[in-house]
């Protein structure tokens, strides 16, 4: 299988991927992190979609969706820190002032697991922010060591991916999900 990951243009292939199965759901559509609190409690059912259609269309896109063929299998959020929430998180420290990006999403879709896809998107992810100028993209991922992880809470990924992707620890968090710590990782892109 090759794996081909492409910038998150198409909104059609990104509610393929992180879309709700019944339209008028409420799912993250990875918003989370991306917009302030308020707004995200705002936005309901189909407004959730449409803000992310919205996104699709900017330039930069939202992130970058891998492709199996014309099909999209996976997903990974990654824009500008200072565009996130992450710029004001207490729990995620700032390591220096550089404008770094962040990777802090990353997702397969169910049957396209176990296949090196979440490396494509991480690696995908990280050319996506070169390219874009960033000197650095840093990730939040599970600190979970060899501890299974409820795959609905693996979305921050887990440190051995991203250690694999050539991330080094950078610092300690106060944040926690799914009961694992979640740590800092950066990679240096000058």
């Amino acid at each position: 299988m090759t794996i081909d990951v492409r910038p998150a243009s198409d909104f059609a292939d990104v509610r393929a991927v992180l879309g709700p199965k019944s339209p008028g759901a409420n799912v993250c559509w990875c918003l989370s992190y991306r917009i302030p609190s308020k707004l995200n409690k705002e936005l309901h059912g189909p407004a959730r979609g449409e803000y992310v259609a919205g996104l699709c269309r900017a330039d930069p896109a939202p992130g970058v969706l891998a492709y199996d063929g014309d099909e999209p299998v996976g997903w990974a959020a990654v824009s500008p820190r200072s565009d996130t929430s992450f710029a004001r998180n207490r729990k995620i420290p700032h390591v220096d002032d550089l404008p770094v990006w962040s990777l802090w999403c990353v997702r397969v879709r169910p049957g396209h697991r176990k296949q090196g896809i979440s490396h494509a998107l991480i690696a995908g992810a990280v050319e996506f922010a070169r390219a874009h100028g960033a000197p650095a993209v840093e990730a939040y991922p599970l600190d979970n060591g060899d501890a299974r992880v409820d795959l609905t809470m693996a979305y921050a990924g887990l440190r051995k991916n991203f250690e694999r992707a050539g991330f080094t620890y950078a610092a300690a968090t106060t944040s926690v999900l799914a009961g694992h710590p979640r740590i800092l990782m950066r990679l240096a892109l000058r």
